[in-house]
């Protein structure tokens, strides 16, 4: 399973809006096929390990890292193919949270007199798909909040200079989790005053996150980095404003607008994740400064920090990572829990979940 689970990653950046998803067949002891889901459309694990086991299928041992579907999609059920090849038993990480599924598959495996067992590595199979299992439990993608700062907090000078507070190989490693998310998303203020691209460079991935920007009044320059070279579809703009003009620009321009309900003059955050579900987003990046990143704290919705820490110290006098306004009671404050702790380059990188 500790196998099947390190070939799920391999779909770490692709296989989006579908889980990362593992198996390894073995027979007589030994490893007879592998496989892991590449990308949406294409054959899931169970297939990829069919073929590669041919008839050695017959009577192994099949170590998946989630529930092998039961339904048409736009691939036949695993379930199905399983039978089909002759498994024997299969052993089950972690029960597939889509309703289309939830335990139908293992029961037609059942049914079929396939010895099914599930939990092994559950925990692990869990995290590797968090995103997959928000959205279909809940109906939100998975929220991870990534900020630069020094260490007594501040993400910028009192001016608004912000770059660089962390070093390169921070900045590096921010790529891989923009690649491993469906959606990057930040604010106009952001847009704004740093004119970020919020694209992944530096490293090898076939998809771009969609980029997202919430813009309540339309305020997103027609010259912004984010819209150059934009592919059609991949920039989201929200808004509460229904201005037909400025709307058909950044349309033009290749952006997609969204328009939502407001919520106290600013585009419903609960709103926009819900959206970002219903168009297949798993997991969601935001790379903001302290108004959006405050917003997102006190309305509950973050569920992880990524913390860049740098050894430096900015002072009172500069920005902090989040405006949450003045707590008056310890009852009020945002719990975390600890979940890493490591050294990049200079800086220390921290993800803690919000509890």
């Amino acid at each position: 399973m500790a196998q099947a689970l390190r070939l799920a990653e391999r779909g770490m950046y692709s296989a989006s809006p579908n889980p990362r998803v593992g198996c390894v067949l073995v027979a007589d002891g030994r490893i007879a096929g592998s496989g892991w889901h590449r990308r949406a459309g294409e054959a899931h694990a169970e297939v990829h390990a069919l073929r590669e086991a041919g008839e050695a299928a017959r009577g192994a041992t099949a170590y998946v890292t989630l529930e092998p579907c039961s339904h048409h999609g736009r691939t036949p059920p695993c379930a199905d193919a399983l039978v089909a090849a002759g498994v024997a038993r299969v052993v089950v990480a972690v029960a597939d949270p889509n309703p289309q599924v939830a335990g139908a598959g293992s029961e037609k495996l059942r049914a079929a007199g396939v010895k099914v067992e599930s939990g092994l590595m559950e925990a692990e199979a869990r995290e590797l798909n968090a995103g997959f299992f928000a959205r279909m439990t809940r109906g939100t993608p998975w929220l991870r909040s990534k900020t630069g700062m020094s260490l007594d907090g501040r993400t910028a000078l009192a001016n608004g200079v912000s770059q660089w507070i962390t070093g390169e190989a921070a900045r590096r490693d921010v790529q891989h989790w923009r690649a491993r998310s469906c959606a990057v998303l930040t604010g106009i203020a952001t847009v704004l005053a740093d004119d970020p691209q919020l694209n992944v460079r530096e490293i090898e991935t076939e998809r771009q996150p969609l980029r997202v920007v919430l813009d309540s009044r339309l305020r997103t320059p027609l010259n912004a980095r984010i819209l150059q070279n934009c592919e059609s579809g991949n920039v989201l703009i929200y808004t509460v404003l229904r201005d037909a003009e400025k709307i058909a620009a950044l349309e033009k321009s290749g952006a997609t607008v969204c328009v939502l309900p407001e919520s106290k003059g600013q585009v419903d955050l609960a709103a926009v994740l819900r959206d970002l579900a219903k168009r297949g987003c798993n997991e969601v990046l935001v790379e903001a400064g302290r108004i959006l990143n405050g917003a997102l704290l006190r309305a509950g919705l973050v569920d992880e920090l990524l913390l860049y820490v740098a050894p430096q110290l900015l002072g009172e006098a500069a920005r902090g990572m989040a405006k949450l306004g003045e707590l008056t009671a310890l009852d009020q404050r945002v719990n975390l829990k600890w979940q890493d702790v490591r050294q990049v380059g200079n800086d220390l990188r921290i993800t803690a979940r919000v509890e």
